[in-house]
């Protein structure tokens, strides 16, 4: 045995090719035990990356190959040896010849999940299922994402806020709101920051951004929908229209796609063969009515008997403008006042229409945006024709009637945006740990 390691001796695993021959140590989870008679081989996998460890039996190792023979996969252990470049080693072309092995914890042997485990029981077991190069990988891109927005957003002197989740009322409409007990009465999981963000304009703060939770009691069991997911919020002053909007968002996405690119696109390539693609700006825009007629010559009606898009309408119009631009977004325009918020901004010229639009990745919605209504007169009247009572709405409304600049933002789902660069089917293997209609746990 030996003393523990402490995190100045320790190196990563990804480090240790830019290092010189000689002693190191090294610490991670057991991947992989290849337990021969004459040597043992162990994959030993930590938080950057996979090493080989080796060690020859002979009479001055029994007892490390004692232990050796003992691990189990999943265990974590403390090793120091001699490192040695080997171009022969098909893992990185290094390895590393044991000398002491300290089993710091030790994992039970018979594993509950395998590579072919399926989705939700590797939900079940989500530490576990985290171990995969792949599921690192992808917070380290969220990391590196969240990073780069934040950076965009600093640079262009906005003001982070963090506004508050349980709410007196909802912040968009009474459907798919989750109610908790709030002492004598009633409280509601925020479904959005609308609202606060929208007191950020009148308070004169410019612009503002919130990436934090947000609930929507939905029951979809789809692949892209959840009850607890991360809201990515905008907001900004003195707007003239949707369009000032569409900018700071495309603005916005390629300053993500290129860090995400920039710091992991050859491991993206490597683990979810992937490319990730940078894309031009100005997205290409295209209002709604004119999509769905393209949808249409495609082959395809959108069977809704409201305004709106469906998925299918979705897929097809971006197959269209990956085929006509080249380009993986589209902003689709001009939603009709049906279907949209009493808070949206109608058109000057067609007041049947909406200042707003949905963004469209890799053929799915990942984002709503508008120009909001900032006339306070205007915004009781479409609150009425949305059945909505200006009574309780009073504290809202309140923020216009103390003056309030033009202006506009959107909400963007960051799992959803996360599945669709890397390709993957469903919002739970992006997710750290997923919320569903039947998932509370872990």
């Amino acid at each position: 045995m030996t003393e523990p390691v402490s995190a100045s001796t320790r190196t990563l695993v990804k480090n240790l090719s830019a290092l010189d021959d000689g002693p190191v140590t090294v610490s991670g989870w057991v991947d992989t035990v290849r337990d021969q008679k004459k040597v043992q081989f162990v994959v030993l996998r930590d938080e950057s990356g996979a090493v080989q460890l080796v060690n020859p039996r002979t009479d001055d190792t029994v007892e490390v190959a004692e232990t050796i023979s003992g691990l189990a996969q999943g265990s974590f252990i403390t090793v120091t040896g001699e490192l040695k470049h080997d171009e022969r080693v098909k893992l990185g072309g290094i390895e590393v010849k044991l000398a002491t092995l300290e089993v710091v914890t030790a994992a039970i042997p018979e594993t509950p999940i395998a590579a072919d485990s399926g989705i939700d029981k590797r939900m079940d077991w989500r530490f576990l299922d985290l171990r995969r190069p792949e599921q690192n990988l992808v917070f380290r891109v969220q990391t590196t994402l969240e990073h780069a927005w934040r950076t965009y957003w600093v640079e262009h002197d906005f003001i982070e806020i963090h506004t508050p989740k349980l709410m007196a009322s909802a912040s968009e409409s009474r459907a798919e709101l989750f109610e908790v007990e709030y002492f004598e009465t009633k409280a509601y999981l925020s479904q959005s920051p609308q609202f606060f963000k929208q007191m950020a304009q009148p308070a004169g703060f410019g612009k503002v951004f919130e990436v934090g939770p947000a609930f929507r009691a939905d029951p979809s069991f789809t692949s892209r929908h959840a009850t607890e997911f991360t809201s990515v919020d905008a907001e900004i002053s003195w707007i003239d229209s949707h369009e000032d909007v569409m900018q700071l968002h495309e603005e916005l996405m390629v300053a993500g796609l290129r860090a995400v690119k920039e710091k992991h696109g050859e491991e993206i390539k490597a683990l979810f063969d992937v490319d990730i693609e940078v894309p031009t700006h100005p997205f290409p825009r295209i209002p709604l009515a004119e999509a769905k007629e393209i949808v249409a010559s495609r082959g395809y009606v959108v069977p809704r008997e409201d305004d709106d898009m469906d998925p299918e309408g979705e897929r097809q119009i971006a197959a269209y403008v990956k085929e006509t631009y080249g380009h993986d977004f589209v902003f689709l325009t001009d939603y009709a006042a049906s279907i949209r918020p009493f808070y949206h901004m109608r058109n000057a010229g067609d007041e049947t229409i909406t200042n707003s639009y949905d963004l469209v990745y890799n053929g799915v919605e990942i984002s709503t945006g508008a120009q909001r209504e900032h006339r306070v007169e205007v915004l009781i009247e479409q609150a009425k024709e949305k059945g909505l009572d200006p009574e309780e709405l009073g504290f809202y409304l309140d923020f216009f009637r103390y003056g309030v600049p033009p202006h506009g933002g959107f909400g963007m789902g960051l799992s959803r945006v996360l599945m669709l660069m890397l390709h993957q089917t469903n919002l739970r293997e992006v997710v750290y740990l997923f919320r569903g209609p039947t998932r509370l746990t872990p």
